[in-house]
């Protein structure tokens, strides 16, 4: 299965777990990526992704984070589609999202993800297309095990 992990959802761990929601998202993130690791699924991860964690001023967060994409990612998309990806983008944005989150949308979409997952709830709720899943971690490991997919 094919999935694509968004930048808020890479840097979950990395956020304050006295929240019982963002603790249970955490461990649900770094179970799916020790899901990929195994290679149970396939990360897809792109251009806005490097991007965003280039903005990252936290150099061990950067670091740890660039490691996992450099060694675990299997399928890129570089920003030379983003021609292509435009109108796909612009859709996107027509649902109140941000262009970043737009992008990571038409991302997950042109490399045929199965799911993106995000912890971000504002995009969860705001976006209303059918080409992809959008689902926090947690959704996440409760579809696959219900589908049988996770071992």
């Amino acid at each position: 299965m094919k999935i694509y992990l968004d930048n808020c959802c890479f840097n979950r761990p990395y956020d304050m777990q006295s929240s019982f929601r963002i603790s249970l998202e955490t461990q649900a993130k770094l179970y799916i990526q020790e899901e990929i690791r195994k290679g149970h699924h396939e990360l897809v991860c792109s251009y806005m992704l490097v991007y965003e964690n280039s903005q990252n001023r936290d150099a061990m967060r950067k670091a740890a984070i660039k490691s996992y994409q450099d060694n675990f990612c299997s399928y890129y998309v570089p920003f030379t589609r983003e021609k292509i990806l435009q109108e796909k983008i612009t859709e996107i944005m027509s649902f109140n999202i941000s262009f970043k989150d737009a992008v990571h949308v038409a991302c997950a979409i042109y490399a045929e993800c199965d799911y993106l997952i995000t912890t971000d709830i504002r995009l969860q709720r705001r976006y209303k297309g059918t080409e992809i899943k959008i689902v926090n971690p947690l959704e996440f490991i409760v579809i696959t095990e219900e589908k049988g997919e996770n071992i």
